[in-house]
């Protein structure tokens, strides 16, 4: 099956190729012709996730889907969440995003937090969601160099090594990501 990935996100588009392992063809935005941002305006993940989808379905008649991830961090009511790429900035600064989120949380005890993504399919038309999530734990600094985002300050549950410490596959055989687009390529082999 040939499917659009509404994402301009290298980093994605590499983690969710090695997660479906090659059973599933990605067409890139640029490939299509989508070369513009992404309108990510919906107050929660699901929304803005159906919100990308619907934007390639509208403009390309195409198969498609989309996720968005927000991390979920229970000390900060949930915070930064569907603000999370965009939460020391306007752009994708991973960097200053870490540093305001160790800001943030100096002095904090209970630092547990959740990664959700949820990935919305648009299929002939008809529309689909698939949820994966991951608990765990923010460090008091960063560790590992592997990943983006969050990873090396997130710890997942029953694990010592953060995100960014992991090897590419283990870290895709538990996150949010790896979990949601399993569902995903689940529900695509039951249905092709």
């Amino acid at each position: 099956m040939n499917l659009i990935f509404a994402t301009n996100n290298r980093h994605k588009l590499t983690e969710v190729n090695q997660i479906l392992g090659g059973t599933i063809h990605l067409t890139t935005l640029a490939e299509c012709g989508i070369t513009e941002d992404i309108p990510e305006t919906s107050p929660t993940i699901e929304g803005n996730a159906l919100q990308k989808a619907r934007y390639v379905w509208e403009r390309t008649g195409r198969n498609c889907f989309a996720d968005d991830t927000g991390l979920e961090v229970d000390a900060l009511d949930g915070a930064p969440g569907v603000h999370s790429a965009r939460y020391a900035t306007d752009g994708h600064d991973f960097e200053a995003n870490v540093t305001l989120l160790l800001r943030n949380l100096e002095g904090v005890e209970c630092r547990s937090a959740q990664f959700r993504t949820v990935v919305a399919l648009i299929v002939d038309g008809r529309e689909y969601i698939f949820e994966g999530v991951v608990r765990g734990r923010i460090t008091c600094e960063r560790h590992g160099e592997g990943g983006f985002g969050y990873d090396p300050v997130f710890v997942p549950d029953g694990e010592e090594l953060t995100f960014a410490e992991m090897t590419p596959e283990a870290k895709n055989a538990i996150s949010h990501r790896g979990r949601a687009m399993a569902c995903l390529a689940e529900w695509l082999a039951e249905n092709k």
